[in-house]
């Protein structure tokens, strides 16, 4: 027997009419069962709505008639694109149609704002979430992978190069140089909107050059952007990564959403990272110049 249609039966509140207390509550309960939890308190949940530019006034929460929250999903905006992200709801109401009316009703939200471009990304395998994204026309544009390197790891002497730490400041200039179309989790605005960011850059002795911009929170290195600017990309990669290590041993490192065909990726493998999960990120519309790195006409 398939489950009712419950879809009729709710209502869509924006997601600002709740404190961030209770949407972290909510978001904990659609996902305990979910295939990789991430579960989120309500600091990390304003973390990650001021880092990613959610915008809670256009996010919804599916609620009964009654007033009682029963799914979540939220809405990042950039400019001329939009990303959809945080989709729940709470296991003994799945199948009825909840999920489909919060999906529908934030790309209509996306409308209004006359953003007709979308991303996503959805856990490999969850296939309930992404078949619901094939029947809205997203397609699959890459698989991006989550990284963990843990702080016993064997530590690595740092590669000889002439390398210089940078500040905020220098490092946000390096993070706006074209990199290529990124993830909406590692776009500049994402390192631009976070905290405690720093950087590296050095040259090695046969010229290869790169370099690495970071965020160094309490326990946890992430949010990675990188370049190599001239030489073989894993070579100079390896080399970023052992000065950092080198700086940081003690700290666990966890970066997201590295796409599989990154040509800096096996010197992640070669520093002792390890793959935790991966994603598959989706698009619907035609994606903008300024994501694609081609100049505007302005």
């Amino acid at each position: 027997m398939q489950p009712a249609d419950t879809s009729n039966a709710i209502k869509l509140i924006p997601a600002s009419q709740f404190s961030i207390e209770q949407l972290a509550a909510i978001y904990n309960q659609t996902r305990v069962d979910y295939m990789v939890p991430m579960p989120m308190n309500a600091a990390r949940l304003a973390d990650y709505v001021a880092t990613y530019d959610v915008k809670l006034e256009h996010s919804l929460v599916a609620a009964t008639q009654d007033g009682e929250m029963l799914g979540v999903i939220m809405l990042g905006i950039r400019k001329d694109r939009a990303w959809i992200t945080r989709l729940g709801v709470l296991p003994n109401t799945r199948r009825g149609g909840i999920g489909k009316a919060l999906f529908s009703g934030l790309i209509e939200q996306a409308a209004q704002l006359d953003i007709n471009f979308h991303m996503l990304e959805v856990i490999k395998n969850n296939t309930p979430a992404h078949q619901l994204f094939l029947k809205f026309d997203f397609h699959e544009v890459g698989e991006l992978l989550v990284l963990r390197r843990s702080p016993l790891t064997q530590p690595q002497a740092p590669i000889i190069a002439d390398a210089q730490r940078l500040d905020r400041s220098e490092s946000l200039i390096l993070v706006g140089h074209d990199r290529g179309t990124q993830p909406w989790t590692n776009q500049s605005e994402s390192l631009i909107n976070a905290n405690e960011v720093s950087g590296l850059m050095l040259t090695l002795a046969d010229g290869s050059r790169g370099w690495l911009v970071y965020q160094r929170q309490k326990f946890l290195l992430t949010r990675f952007a990188y370049k190599t600017e001239v030489g073989d990309p894993a070579t100079v990669a390896y080399a970023l990564l052992s000065h950092l290590h080198h700086q940081y041993p003690r700290l666990d490192t966890q970066i997201e959403n590295i796409q599989v065909n990154d040509p800096h990726l096996p010197a992640f493998y070669q520093m002792g990272y390890i793959e935790s999960f991966r994603r598959i990120e989706m698009w619907h519309g035609t994606p903008p110049s300024s994501l694609t790195g081609i100049k505007n006409a302005e």
